[in-house]
């Protein structure tokens, strides 16, 4: 469970520890993106070198590849891709909104064809619970619906009440020894909603609550907005995890006004397009510029990338099109997204977190 270490004196950012049955995770927190069971070119030893405590993979796409059937008898997925810290899954409700799935949602649950077999299957809170139970993960997401950016209200309402309606059904599904449930709190951008949803959601008194529809195409300053009436909506003894979040900004933003926990591919998405984050902003390391560059991407960061290669190095890399380039360029985003983090938690503890976003974000506007 969340236990809730400090709140920084001058803002709502917030250190704590939430225990897991693979281990404590210090908050703020952020978890890489292993959608199908792998974090996109890195071995589980390069994400514990940059203090990596935690993974997000997806129980609806574990679910059609390998399967159950493989996960049960692999031991689960902690065995499955050797990997010995604590994992998130989720349900796999924001998949509705994506145009490779096609889904038909009703009150029992989602029918969706398979794009692997070409079948007809259902997915209900129920089953979505019982396969995080065969998958093993150290917290589970229940279903829920995540309508698009642009709703119109009666839309937004409708599926907050399937949301609702869904996490209690999953809330009645027994789960396995040792693993935590979160619900996830929807509503759009209507704050009304927004408070309907979590307060409905608290009183079932799940393990913690993500805070999902976000980040799904609003403009930054509403989705920030929407954090700060609806975070203080959780109790402070409940983690509070914001999905699809990994820029610098945001993370920052977001931290300031009490999320603990995050989840992005931004920062391995952004290295596979060669864009590289530094102290002083993004680099485009495909540009010519950097050919005759011999300097460390940042001289500031310690990650075996910037340790060990140049800028024109992997300006080669990416320009030959060489794998190499991939793994090099996700190892030090994620490295510099969790020095970020660290970093941050430090501050709150010492009450100086204002200072501290002030300072990184001088270099992302």
């Amino acid at each position: 469970m969340y236990e809730l270490i400090h709140t920084d004196k001058n803002t709502g950012a917030r250190a704590g520890k939430l225990r897991t049955k693979h281990g404590v995770i210090n908050t703020p927190a952020f978890m890489p993106v292993a959608t199908k069971g792998t974090v996109k070119t890195l071995i589980p030893e390069e994400l514990y070198d940059m203090g990596t405590q935690a993974l997000i993979s997806n129980a609806f796409h574990l679910f059609l590849s390998p399967g159950m059937d493989v996960l049960r008898k692999a031991g689960g997925l902690h065995e499955f891709m050797h990997w010995e810290r604590a994992i998130f899954t989720d349900s796999g409700g924001f998949q509705m909104i994506r145009k490779d799935f096609h889904f038909k949602i009703t009150d029992e649950g989602i029918t969706y064809k398979n794009p692997r077999d070409g079948k007809k299957y259902s997915y209900t809170p129920e089953i979505c619970i019982n396969n995080q139970k065969t998958i093993g993960s150290d917290i589970a997401m229940v279903l829920d619906e995540c309508p698009p950016y642009g709703s119109d209200y009666s839309a937004v309402e409708a599926s907050m009440e399937r949301t609702i309606r869904w996490a209690g059904r999953a809330k009645g599904v027994e789960k396995n020894e040792d693993q935590l449930v979160f619900a996830i709190l929807q509503g759009g951008t209507f704050a009304e909603l927004r408070k309907k949803c979590a307060q409905e959601l608290v009183a079932m008194d799940f393990d913690g609550y993500g805070i999902g529809g976000l980040s799904i195409g609003e403009p930054k300053e509403i989705m920030n907005e929407v954090l700060r009436y609806n975070v203080p909506l959780v109790p402070e003894d409940r983690a509070r995890y914001l999905m699809g979040v990994g820029s610098p900004a945001e993370l920052l933003e977001a931290i300031g006004s009490g999320v603990d926990i995050f989840d992005s591919a931004f920062p391995t998405r952004n290295a596979r397009h060669q864009t590289l984050m530094t102290s002083k902003g993004n680099m485009d390391i495909a540009r010519g510029k950097y050919a005759q560059d011999f300097a460390p991407v940042d001289e500031n960061c310690g990650c075996y990338a910037c340790k060990n290669y140049t800028r024109a190095y992997l300006h080669h890399l990416f320009k030959e099109s060489e794998l190499l380039a991939l793994r090099l360029a996700s190892i030090h985003n994620l490295h510099f997204i969790q020095s970020i983090v660290h970093g941050a938690r430090e501050a709150i503890t010492e009450d100086r977190f204002a200072e501290f976003k002030e300072k990184v974000l001088t270099g992302f506007p």
